[in-house]
């Protein structure tokens, strides 16, 4: 985790999952909290190495990669820990995340591991879109849907923490399917994002960017080109698809190779966004037949 300097205030730790920090005379607060106690441990070394406080951990969303390290950062640091809306349950109990990944079921056994369900912690304050003042810090919260329930970006010093609001062009093409919960909102909060104004941003995974409008842009393009390969998939088949079909061919025609159950669910998850998306936009219908969940395209009059 290298820590870079973005402005006076604010910084990150770049890694795979990039954590912010925004440091505010003699307060100090971590914008996420990378994936393990390994990940934080490496964060608090270097805070403490630059002689920076830490007092305070706002958490975007309730992702094991992004609120995994918080447990042993609470048991080291007397910290105020914020949480979003409704992400907060999960984090307090992070079972659900396999859970509602497994379809609701009580998940197996190599489905509960530290990709998918962190260590639980303490949620201090529930917040939800909106301006904020709390100590020394001053900023605002902005709703980015879509790849989780109720993510929040952070937006202080004229500097966006994005979340995975967005993704680093090199992320967004590694897999090949983005992991989304629903698609139409994802990309209605990409065209959200694209109006925030401020001197740059920071992705979840990937790097600072002025100019981040350009990324955001390619991430449009992105789900676009996968919404409609989906479309065109299923009016290939006045017949209807069904549900598990799409899943399948869709992971294999964009070379998705998900040969562990801990992979797929996420995957299955990810398809199924782009699904809810083309009922939402009103271009298939879904319907249960023979005790299967078919999609097909809607008949143009």
């Amino acid at each position: 985790m290298e820590l870079r300097r973005i402005n006076q205030t604010c910084f990150y730790f770049h890694g795979p999952v990039n954590i912010g920090y925004v440091h505010l005379n003699s307060q100090g607060m971590l914008i996420d909290s990378g994936i393990d106690k390994a990940t934080m441990k490496k964060v608090l070394r270097q805070i403490k190495e630059n002689e920076l406080p830490i007092t305070h951990l706002f958490i975007t969303h309730a992702h094991a990669d992004h609120f995994g390290g918080a447990h042993y950062l609470q048991e080291q640091h007397h910290i105020l820990t914020i949480a979003p809306f409704l992400e907060e349950a999960i984090m307090r109990y992070p079972v659900l995340e396999p859970t509602y990944l497994f379809t609701g079921n009580d998940p197996l056994p190599e489905l509960r591991n530290k990709f998918l369900e962190a260590n639980p912690i303490r949620i201090d304050r529930v917040i939800e879109e909106g301006q904020y003042q709390i100590d020394q810090f001053t900023f605002k919260t902005i709703l980015l849907a879509g790849h989780s329930y109720y993510q929040l970006a952070f937006h202080i010093d004229n500097v966006l923490f994005a979340a995975d609001g967005y993704f680093g062009e090199e992320q967004l093409f590694k897999h090949k399917i983005p992991f989304l919960t629903d698609a139409d909102l994802a990309i209605k909060s990409l065209y959200k994002l694209k109006e925030i104004q401020c001197d740059g941003a920071l992705p979840g995974h990937g790097e600072y960017e002025e100019n981040f409008q350009i990324t955001v842009d390619k991430n449009i393009k992105y789900h676009h080109n996968l919404l409609n390969w989906l479309e065109q998939k299923i009016i290939c088949y006045p017949e209807g698809l069904t549900h598990e079909t799409i899943v399948a061919d869709m992971c294999l025609h964009f070379g998705v190779q998900s040969t562990q159950l801990s992979q797929w669910v996420l995957f299955r998850t990810a398809v199924t966004s782009y699904i809810i998306a083309l009922i939402k936009q009103e271009k298939i219908i879904s319907e249960i037949e023979d005790a299967k969940w078919i999609l097909r395209a809607r008949d143009k009059k």
